[in-house]
């Protein structure tokens, strides 16, 4: 049986060109690259905006612009890094075992919530009340 490197490094997988096993946990590498990306765009935007905008603008909009564009190559290649990449297929596939609630069992589950929030709330109203008239008639708060 091969044998699998994992010994290759972080920074060595970042320049590589392939894609780790393209085909399994597919979603789930798409959504976590997405999710970076939109951190990405986000932090080069409060960059250009908030730190630079003093600058002028080739170095307000191309600093954002080009640190951009490597974060994006950096989530691109994390989600292939070998151990990374096997960790969101394990994701991918453990999430297709959740049993899935159906629409009225969220709507129960739902009202159930609200309900219990509304009591909890009420009682814990009915308790500030209940000290305030205590602390009040012993002369620690004042009216």
């Amino acid at each position: 049986m091969a044998r699998i490197n994992r010994e290759a490094s972080l920074v060595s997988s970042l320049f590589a060109a392939g894609l780790y096993k393209r085909n399994q946990g597919r979603l789930v590498r798409q959504c976590t690259v997405a999710a970076l990306l939109v951190l990405i765009v986000v932090g080069c935007w409060t960059l250009s905006v908030r730190l630079l905008a003093e600058m002028s603008d080739p170095v307000r909009i191309g600093v954002p612009v080009a640190l951009g564009v490597l974060g994006a190559w950096a989530a691109f290649r994390l989600v292939n890094y070998p151990q990374f990449a096997d960790f969101l297929i394990e994701v991918e596939v453990e999430l297709g075992k959740v049993s899935w609630p159906g629409r009225d069992e969220v709507w129960r589950a739902t009202g159930v919530v609200l309900v219990v929030m509304a009591v909890l709330g009420g009682v814990l109203f009915a308790y500030d009340l209940l000290w305030q008239q205590l602390l009040r008639l012993i002369g620690v708060l004042r009216f």
